[in-house]
């Protein structure tokens, strides 16, 4: 049975080839009457040009589709991508798809084989990559298929983005800290070549300077034991500290608890703060200070995106959210 997928050409295709709308493509297919010879022809000769084959069933457009989603992530499972896939099932569910997984790891040949992976079996591709070349990824892909990227690296797809403004959040916070009376904030970064850790960093380091302050970054790969380990060096090195701002809540959390077998009291020694709000940073104790990007409602803004250029509809290019800031006790200590 042939679907509309990945690697084939699509209704919108031929409409854009015919010049005219993708309505028109419709009646023509399903045989309706009062098409204008000229259109027939014209619409079956872009379809023809494009080795488009309708859906052998199809009475209408919506036949021809799986009603299925492509979500592909970095990775499957932690708190953030729980929360992403939470809002993400939520909003698929209100339109009536279901979503096909796939977990790319860091590798590009891992992602370029997920999309394979899903060619036929889905109608549009949400993408979350902010760790690989979008341009290389894509360029296994036709342009025409609808997709929706997530907190990827600047590219040339020209396709629909959503993106946290990782670089104002990590300023937001730094500021937070230093008005919490904090000078020495050493901030805990997240792995190499990933786009959010580097805006993150980037923000860290700009708002440190504009204090005339000297930023103090150690490595981190946005896992708890990455914050421990920074926790670590900091001992080891003897490195003025004050403050630890991580680049993630899961490294922050792994900060809290080296310092606490350390025997280092949150926050009247050091304060802690990490980035994202996931569910666990309320729990904790202390409570974990952190900017909050409301991971499920951007996971659902994907779909919702998605769905809309999939159903032929124009979406803004860019979407640029404001993470706020959630103070808790882990930066600021309760008033007497």
């Amino acid at each position: 049975m042939t679907g509309k997928g990945i690697g084939q050409a699509t209704i919108r295709d031929v409409a854009r080839e015919a010049d005219v709308s993708v309505a028109s493509v419709s009646r023509v297919f399903n045989r309706l009457p009062n098409v204008r010879p000229e259109l027939k022809e014209r619409v079956e000769q872009a379809a023809r040009k494009l080795n488009y084959v309708p859906h052998a069933g199809a009475r209408n457009l919506s036949m021809a589709r799986t009603g299925a989603i492509g979500v592909v992530l970095p990775d499957l499972h932690g708190e953030f991508f729980s929360e992403m896939l939470r809002g993400m099932e939520r909003e698929a569910a209100l339109r009536q798809r279901h979503l096909l997984l796939s977990n790319m790891h860091l590798d590009i040949g891992h992602g370029i084989e997920a999309l394979r992976n899903m060619r036929g079996r889905v109608d549009g591709l949400i993408v979350m990559a902010p760790h690989m070349n979008l341009d290389e990824l894509f360029a296994h892909l036709p342009p025409s298929i609808p997709a929706v990227l997530l907190n990827c690296q600047d590219n040339g797809q020209g396709r629909p983005e959503l993106r946290v403004d990782n670089v104002a959040g990590a300023r937001a916070m730094v500021r937070h800290l230093l008005d919490c009376g904090r000078r020495a904030i050493v901030h805990i970064e997240g792995p190499a070549g990933n786009i959010e850790a580097a805006d993150r960093s980037r923000g860290y380091a700009e708002a440190m300077e504009a204090a005339g302050l000297q930023p103090v970054m150690l490595p981190g790969n946005f896992d708890e034991e990455s914050g421990h380990r920074a926790v670590a060096r900091l001992q080891a090195d003897q490195i003025d500290v004050d403050a630890i701002f991580a680049a993630n809540d899961m490294m922050a959390i792994g900060a809290l608890v080296a310092l606490r077998d350390m025997g280092v009291d949150v926050p009247s020694q050091v304060a802690v703060a990490g980035f994202d709000n996931i569910p666990l940073a309320r729990l904790i104790s202390p409570g974990l200070t952190t900017m909050a990007v409301d991971i499920a409602d951007m996971g659902a803004r994907g779909i919702n995106r998605l769905v809309a250029l999939i159903d032929g509809e124009a979406v803004p290019q860019m979407e640029l959210r404001q993470p706020g800031l959630i103070i808790r006790t882990s930066s600021q200590l309760s008033a007497a």
